[in-house]
């Protein structure tokens, strides 16, 4: 088990919100995408935060949108739809929205909407 996946979801949302926001995007941008990937609304994303939930936990309880199989591409040099863990996987799709939207990507397109 990777040890990112012991990690709280909260910690790793800090690292996001810093990322985009020296980007001049904000955090509702970021909690939207989240929100569209996981399928949690702004309460149960909140609740998590607040909770520490882990990263395995925070994915395993996530209904994530059937459309997230769209999103492809490099991250950290790891081509995304090649990671063969599904969790390390969901977790590369998430940080693969992040990039684009720090990217200054239109919303429509990171959510590939």
């Amino acid at each position: 088990m990777h040890r990112l996946f012991a990690m709280p979801f909260a910690a790793v949302y800090r690292a996001y919100v810093a990322k985009v926001e020296k980007k001049g995007r904000t955090r509702a941008e970021l909690d939207e995408a989240i929100r569209w990937f996981t399928g949690y609304d702004a309460g149960a994303l909140a609740a998590h935060l607040e909770a520490g939930t882990t990263v395995a936990d925070f994915f395993g309880r996530a209904t994530l949108n059937p459309r997230s199989a769209l999103v492809t591409g490099v991250v950290c040099g790891v081509r995304v739809e090649a990671v063969e863990d599904p969790l390390m996987r969901t977790v590369r799709i998430l940080d693969k929205l992040v990039d684009e939207l720090a990217k200054g990507r239109p919303m429509a397109k990171v959510l590939r909407a």
